[in-house]
């Protein structure tokens, strides 16, 4: 099975694991990186255009769907935010495949929406054009929904950028984007937004605190721990709840071993 990818919570626990120095295997312990009795969650080398997705893939997505949004009781967030610390981490490709599985997992409808105005990529994840969407959404008052695309099952629902209006990038952090916001959630069982880098932009951090969540998606061996500790202040201050981070292309392997402990 592939160790490319792993999901990590408690931010700070696995600092050399986001620095530009690689990690030895036999560093990875439960009691140095990640918080015992923890399982990492993996994936392997992303297909930027693509959802296909090998077994292994799909199982290991199954296991983040798991802990992010399959919960016992009422803890469960259904509306969860995107974003890195900084560009180039993968983070519209974890998004796009966590909603995927999402959808196979739950009864419920699921919506992907793409909040990265600036570099907006996740219509190219499903293979759709980008002819309407959240950039519309915010000018116009059509109701939400019709600016939404069905995907390839019933239940997959994506809003994309949509088409460039001028002062739409503004509106982000506007009353009307939390309008719009509310009714996705009222409108959706599930919505699932990427959002800008944190080093570009503070919108993750203004849409975290609208939202149920926030998922940090960390690049192995790229991600600096100032950058990662500086989005996690930034995301604090904003009064966003961090559900975790994935540690994204991982290019060192853990033993079974260790794996089978963590």
């Amino acid at each position: 099975m592939s160790r490319n990818f792993e999901l990590l919570q408690r931010i700070g626990r696995e600092q050399a694991l986001y620095t530009n120095e690689p990690v030895a295997a036999a560093e990875l312990t439960p009691e140095t990186e990640i918080a015992p009795g923890q399982q990492p969650v993996v994936f392997a080398e992303p297909q930027p255009s693509s959802l296909v997705m090998s077994d292994g893939e799909v199982e290991e997505f199954t296991r983040l769907v798991q802990r992010l949004f399959i919960v016992p009781g009422n803890d469960s967030p259904r509306s969860v935010v995107f974003t890195s610390p900084e560009r180039n981490a993968g983070c519209t490709w974890v998004c796009a495949r966590v909603a995927e599985i999402l959808a196979r997992q739950v009864a419920g409808s699921v919506c992907a929406v793409d909040a990265n105005l600036r570099n907006p990529g996740l219509h190219a994840q499903f293979g759709v054009s980008n002819e309407q969407g959240l950039a519309d959404a915010l000018t116009k008052s059509e109701p939400v929904r019709n600016f939404a695309r069905n995907l390839s099952r019933s239940n997959l629902w994506l809003l994309s950028s949509g088409s460039s209006h001028e002062g739409a990038q503004n509106l982000l952090s506007s009353d009307r984007m939390r309008l719009r916001l509310s009714e996705l959630r009222a409108e959706f069982d599930y919505v699932l937004v990427d959002a800008a880098a944190m080093s570009e932009t503070n919108d993750a951090a203004l849409l975290g605190s609208g939202s149920e969540g926030v998922v940090m998606v960390l690049k192995a061996n790229s991600s600096r721990r100032e950058s990662a500790r500086t989005a996690m202040h930034d995301l604090e201050m904003a009064k966003a709840r961090v559900l975790g981070a994935v540690l994204n292309q991982r290019t060192f392997p853990i033993p079974d071993s260790i794996y089978k402990k963590l």
